[in-house]
């Protein structure tokens, strides 16, 4: 009999990058490399299972700009030359380690891995968001929506037409990519604040996920704490993450993914080998990067040397133990909660999709081994999607949630401190100035309609929560500043050539072709009452 339910949560996204003038721009490295590491393996493992009868369930995220990228046409096709890049890469160093045992077996074992995903790709032509989308007909996962560009919903709250656009526009590109209107969304980092429930109900939807601390320090006591979800005034369920499966996967000190047998994460041929032998794999500037190829585990903590060779064997036993572990600590967490409750307790443990595969290499091993136990060794807890909690278990208590978030210290601070504060005074200004023109030029046509879909874009672009979190955790800080004032500049132009009355139609349109998400986008959400 089912003593509690286990609620996976993936959420998947990448900011919106996207350089036609370039031929191979580094940062859109990002979506390439989570491609083969995390996405196709992940789908891999889901399409196996499901093939098998094994009764895998999970919610997704696919933020808008991930899907977008995903369908790109420009991108699928450098997506697959880097594929196939890395494929020659392989060969090369399988003759480069010839006689050296253990090392060519792992090169092999990279020549496999990339064929392998190769052939996944070609199946799908490249769509993997239709693969995704298969799944979810498969009812393997459910696919949530997300904020358009990933807004951080907190820091927008002040002006309620950019939350209101940041939402609506995220959930018709949901509904214009899988053809169905979603039941649950992400808010982005977990941001939420008290009222925004207001925004999704008028959207259909019925759920989001929140930290901890945000269902603890509701209006009312939650009497059941993180293990069964909140219904908000506006009557959408909020679900909290459960502390304890959390830490067991995200920490590298304390959890899984620090386990010295598992693949280091930093150590790769792409900074170990001559430039000369990675060929096509570096940038054409001679610029190192990752590869993906990796050989050594991670060993110890001092530093990159002298890491042994990885072991691929011993690594995937490792994610097969770390599933059993992981399957009976919910186990003794359901039997408990149970006998204290009047339902099933639901587990929530969301994650970042990119840490399975990226991160942690062996994290799809993780989660195959675990929907396998879960399948086949036990009957106390049973994976469920959010939804499929909610109809089972359609009453519950009504509170308002803290404001909060997911991010370090628990709040604002990851996208509010000394490094990019100085962002919002721009966007709130430009906000303000979207909201005007919207509610301005109501039935505009034509290409005054254009530029003022277009403005709308650049301010959504604008918006992102990547662009702050880059500056704050020092990752590519130049690229994220000049991300936000180049979206700025372009929106700000529009505004001035919308209100002289003059449009410079090839500029636009080359901004069309350049940011070109959200091809059916209308402006006028921005000036709905």
């Amino acid at each position: 009999m089912t003593s509690g339910y286990l609620a996976i949560v993936l959420h998947g996204h990448l900011p919106f990058i996207r350089h036609p003038e370039h031929d191979d721009y580094i940062e859109e490295r990002w979506l390439y490399e989570a491609i083969t590491e995390c996405y196709a393996p992940l789908l891999m493992k889901l399409f196996a299972l499901s093939d098998e009868g094994v009764r895998a369930r999970a919610t997704v995220t696919l933020s808008p700009t991930l899907v977008h990228m995903l369908r790109d046409d420009l991108l699928k096709v450098r997506a697959v030359r880097h594929l196939m890049r890395l494929e020659e890469l392989a060969e090369s160093e399988l003759r480069r380690t010839a006689g050296h045992g253990h090392l060519q077996r792992l090169a092999r074992f990279y020549r496999d891995r990339f064929g392998a995903i190769h052939a996944f790709w070609d199946r799908w032509s490249g769509d993997l968001a239709a693969a995704f989308s298969e799944l979810e007909e498969r009812g393997v996962l459910e696919i949530l929506a997300c904020a358009a560009t990933h807004g951080y919903l907190p820091l927008l709250a002040a002006q309620p037409a950019c939350v209101r656009a940041q939402l609506a526009v995220g959930v018709r590109h949901h509904v214009e990519a899988f053809g169905r209107a979603p039941r649950g969304i992400w808010l982005p980092e977990c941001g939420y604040y008290p009222g925004v429930e207001e925004e999704l109900a008028e959207l259909g939807i019925r759920f989001f996920v929140i930290d901890t601390h945000c269902v603890l320090h509701a209006s009312e006591r939650p009497r059941w704490g993180v293990y069964a979800p909140l219904y908000t005034p506006a009557g959408v369920a909020a679900f909290g993450r459960d502390p304890e499966s959390s830490r067991q996967v995200w920490s590298a000190e304390t959890g899984y993914p620090g386990d010295f047998w598992y693949r280091d994460f930093y150590r790769d041929v792409g900074y170990d080998l001559p430039l000369e032998q990675l060929g096509a794999a570096t940038h054409p500037d001679g610029i190192r990067g990752a590869t993906g190829i990796k050989y050594h585990r991670i060993t110890h903590r001092e530093g990159l040397e002298n890491k042994d060779l990885y072991n691929v064997e011993e690594a995937r036993r490792r994610a097969a133990d770390h599933a059993g572990n992981f399957m009976f600590n919910r186990q003794h967490q359901a039997r408990h909660l149970r006998a204290h409750m009047d339902r099933p307790p639901v587990i929530v443990a969301p994650y970042d999709a990119e840490l399975f595969g990226h991160w942690w290499f062996e994290g799809p091993d993780f989660l195959d081994y675990l929907f396998r136990k879960l399948h086949y060794d036990q009957d106390d807890v049973e994976p469920v999607t959010l939804a499929e909690y909610l109809v089972r278990h359609p009453r519950n208590q009504a509170a308002i949630p803290s404001a909060g978030s997911w991010g370090a210290r628990g709040y604002n601070w990851v996208w509010l401190d000394g490094s990019n504060s100085w962002v919002y005074r721009h966007v709130h200004a430009a906000g303000e100035a979207m909201t005007r023109l919207a509610r301005e030029n109501r039935g505009a046509g034509g290409l005054r309609r254009r530029a003022l879909d277009q403005a709308a874009r650049e301010l959504l672009l604008a918006q992102s929560s990547d662009w702050a979190f880059l500056m704050m955790t020092k990752q590519s800080v130049e690229f994220a500043a000049r991300r936000v004032k180049a979206h700025m500049a372009r929106f700000h132009r529009l505004q001035s050539e919308l209100e002289s009355g003059w449009i410079d139609e090839g500029w636009l349109a080359d901004l069309e072709r350049r940011d070109n998400i959200f091809p059916r986008i209308d402006y006028g959400v921005y000036g709905e009452d």
